[in-house]
C-alpha cells in the first residue's frame, strides 16, 4: 500500500518527475549544490515562471519568493522597466565580443553610486570577480599570502575554497576534492569578527599578505554582519602594514544600501567586488578599484584577465535598468521597512510559542537564527537547531513560502513584495512555530 501510494503522488508530482528525470543528465540533478535540498530533505521545486514576488513551480503552486535568484531580484521578477530594456537589447543583438557604449554606461553608474570606486572591470559572475579581484591585489602589491575569514564565502575559486587551518603560523586547508594543497597554502583562515586573533595574524604575517578579503555583510553563514570595530581593525591593520582590503559586495551591493554595505559602515574598501543586483539576474558582475590599483589589469598593466562575455550587452542593459529604478526617491526606506517588519513579525511569532528566534536586516537583506542572540562567527552559527530548521522550512513551503533550503543562507526581500505578502509570511509562520 505505501509503494503504491508513493508511486502515485509520484506519477503526479511534477517537481518530483523532473528532478528524477534531471539526476539522469545533471550531476545531483541540480546545476548548483543547494538547489538539490540535501540539506533540508524533500524535493526541490521546479521553477516555471515568476512575477513580481512570487514564482509557481512545476505543479502551478503560487510561492512567495525570499530568494529572489539568491539576491539580483531587488524589483522582483520581470519589473516592466527592466523586461523593456533587455527586449530592446536583445533586438539589437546578444553578444559581440566587442566594446559597447552601454557597458561604459553601467560602469560609470557604478562609479557615480560606491566612492571607492574610481574604475570597473566587468565580468560575468561573482566567483569570476572575487578571483580576480585576489590576483589584482597580489599583483598590485607583489606579495602573495591572503586572508579570508571562515563562512565568508567568495566563489568557488581554488584558493577561496580553504577551511581554518590548526593555527596562525599554519594556512588553510582545500574544502574540496580536486583543489590541490599547494593552490590554498598562502591562503590564511581567520575567525570572523575576531579582532584579536586578526591582530595577531598580521603581527606575523603583515608584510607578506597581498590583502584581506571579507564579506562586510556575511550572506552564506546567513545573515552576519562584520562589526564597526572589526571592519575598521581590518581597514586599519591593511593600511599599516600596505596590504589591500577587499570587500566582497556580491550580495549586499546595491541590496542593502544605494552606497552598499561600505557606505552602511562608513569604511572605505581598496577593491570591491560586486554582482547580483548590478546585473538585475542577469550573469554579470563586476570589480572596481581606484585608478592606481585599477590600472595594473592588462591591458595596461601586467595582470592579466579576460572574458568572451564580459560586458554582455543584454546583461547591461538589465543592470542599467536596474540600477537606474533603485535610485528613485524612498526606494531604500520602504525596502528597509517592509524587510524589518518581516524580521519583526517573525521575531514575535517565534516568542509566542517559545520558539528561540533572532533576527537582523539591512536594506532588503534579511537573515535569522533559531537562537536566542545573533551569533559574530561561524562556529556560532554551526550550533544553530537544524532539525528544527527543517521543519520550519518545510511548513513554510507547504504554506507557499519559499525561504533558502539551507540554514546557512541570507534572505532577501524585493521592491515587489507587499504588506500583505508579509503579513501572510507572518501568518504562516505562526502556524509552523506552533508545531515546532
Amino acid at each position: 500500500m505505501t509503494t503504491t501510494k508513493s508511486l502515485q503522488t509520484t506519477a503526479t508530482d511534477a517537481n518530483a518527475n523532473l528532478f528524477e528525470r534531471a539526476k539522469r543528465s545533471i550531476p545531483g540533478g541540480v546545476n548548483s549544490p543547494v538547489r538539490a535540498f540535501k540539506a533540508v530533505g524533500g524535493t526541490p521545486r521546479f521553477v516555471q515562471r515568476a512575477q513580481g514576488a512570487y514564482f509557481w513551480d512545476a505543479n502551478g503552486k503560487q510561492h512567495i519568493d525570499y530568494i529572489g535568484s539568491w539576491g539580483p531580484m531587488i524589483l522582483g521578477h520581470g519589473h516592466p522597466a527592466v523586461l523593456e530594456a533587455v527586449q530592446k537589447a536583445a533586438l539589437d543583438g546578444f553578444s559581440f565580443g566587442a566594446p559597447t557604449e552601454r557597458e561604459v554606461e553601467l560602469a560609470e553608474e557604478i562609479i557615480k553610486l560606491v566612492p571607492s570606486i574610481e574604475m570597473v572591470r566587468l565580468v560575468s559572475s561573482g566567483t569570476e570577480a572575487a578571483m580576480s579581484a585576489i590576483r589584482l591585489a597580489r599583483g598590485a602589491t607583489g606579495r602573495v599570502k591572503f586572508i579570508k575569514f571562515e563562512g565568508c564565502y567568495h566563489g568557488h575559486a581554488d584558493a577561496l575554497l580553504v577551511k581554518a587551518g590548526s593555527g596562525l603560523a599554519t594556512f588553510g586547508h582545500p574544502t574540496s576534492s580536486g583543489v590541490p594543497a599547494d593552490v590554498v597554502k598562502d591562503t590564511l583562515v581567520l575567525e570572523f569578527n575576531n579582532i584579536p586573533q586578526l591582530e595577531e595574524a598580521f603581527a606575523l604575517h603583515g608584510k607578506e599578505l597581498a590583502c584581506v578579503m571579507m564579506e562586510p555583510i556575511a550572506g552564506n553563514m546567513n545573515f552576519v554582519r562584520a562589526s564597526h570595530a572589526f571592519a575598521s581593525r581590518c581597514r586599519e591593520l591593511c593600511t599599516e602594514n600596505g596590504a589591500l582590503l577587499i570587500f566582497d559586495e556580491v550580495m549586499s551591493g546595491f541590496r542593502v544600501a544605494l552606497g552598499s554595505a561600505q557606505a552602511v559602515l562608513g569604511i572605505k574598501p581598496d577593491i570591491t567586488v560586486m554582482g547580483k543586483v548590478i546585473g538585475g539576474g542577469m550573469p554579470l558582475a563586476a570589480f572596481g578599484a581606484s585608478r592606481a590599483i585599477m590600472e595594473h589589469l592588462a591591458p595596461l598593466g601586467g595582470v592579466y584577465q579576460a572574458g568572451t562575455l564580459s560586458g554582455n550587452p543584454v546583461a547591461t542593459a538589465c543592470g542599467l535598468a536596474t540600477l537606474k529604478e533603485i535610485q528613485k526617491p524612498d526606494f531604500f526606506e520602504e525596502l528597509g521597512r517592509k524587510t524589518q517588519n518581516l524580521v519583526s513579525g517573525l521575531t514575535q511569532a517565534a516568542q509566542a510559542a517559545g520558539v528561540p528566534f533572532c533576527g537582523d536586516s539591512q536594506g532588503g537583506m534579511f537573515g535569522f537564527f533559531l537562537m536566542s542572540e545573533l551569533p559574530q562567527n561561524y562556529t556560532k552559527v554551526m550550533t544553530t537547531d537544524s532539525p528544527r530548521f527543517n521543519k520550519l522550512f518545510h511548513g513554510l513551503l507547504d504554506r507557499g513560502v519559499y525561504i533558502a533550503p539551507a540554514l546557512y543562507e541570507a534572505g532577501f526581500v524585493s521592491a515587489a513584495h507587499s504588506d500583505n505578502d508579509i503579513a501572510q509570511t507572518i501568518a504562516a509562520a505562526k502556524e509552523v512555530f506552533a508545531s515546532l
